[in-house]
């Protein structure tokens, strides 16, 4: 009988352990594993404005991440734009005022393009926050669009937003966030560019986005 007591408790303690683990898997089981998105910002620019429109950013961003559970994203980051005037004009420095009386124009453009890494925390039930890291290479044009130069980027930006998927199996979805950034290395930057850097900060703050994507 003892044995037998002995055996049946040693069942029981496996059964336990055995269903434990089943329950963390199932916990951290996630039903898509790769998701693609882009940045919302991406698409009026197509249709309000002429692609060679001196302010338009021709701005082209897509990430695509693997969901290691159902808390931590990791991704790639493949992005490119063009900037028409330093991008550390904050808000409450008059920043559309600015675009407006084209006083804080560049002597051109500077295409910024790069491929980067990310990771994305999930906080509280739809809550999150992500970290971007993305290495730039730069390339710089005069008025008439001939290059003058080239330099290197190291841009970096931190968002809080919130993931909401919709449909029928949850495989779309957008996610409304703010965002800051910074960047260092601004390396070989022309004299017309940097007279105009310098005047402003090497970091944005509180840029309202919204990306749209889908699970696969």
């Amino acid at each position: 009988m003892k044995n037998l007591l002995t055996f049946i408790l040693m069942m029981v303690t496996m059964s336990a352990f055995a269903q434990g683990k089943l329950s963390q898997k199932n916990e951290n089981a996630v039903a898509y594993k790769y998701r693609i998105s882009t940045p919302g910002i991406t698409v009026p620019q197509f249709f309000t404005k002429s692609w060679d429109d001196r302010t338009n950013t021709q701005h082209i961003e897509l990430h695509v991440k693997r969901n290691l559970d159902n808390k931590n994203i990791i991704g790639l980051k493949l992005a490119t734009w063009r900037l028409f005037q330093p991008m550390g004009i904050l808000w409450w420095d008059g920043l559309l005022d600015k675009v407006e009386s084209e006083t804080e124009f560049y002597p051109g453009h500077v295409r910024e393009t790069g491929i980067g890494i990310s990771y994305q925390r999930m906080l509280w039930k739809g809550l999150f926050a992500t970290v971007e890291v993305l290495p730039q290479y730069k390339t710089y044009l005069d008025e008439d669009n001939n290059k003058i130069g080239n330099g290197f980027k190291l841009y970096n930006s931190f968002h809080l937003g919130y993931h909401l998927a919709f449909g029928k199996s949850k495989r779309f979805f957008v996610e409304p966030q703010v965002h800051s950034q910074f960047w260092v290395f601004d390396t070989k930057t022309p004299d017309g560019f940097k007279q105009l850097d310098e005047k402003w900060r090497n970091y944005f703050l509180f840029e309202p986005n919204i990306y749209i994507g889908v699970k696969f």
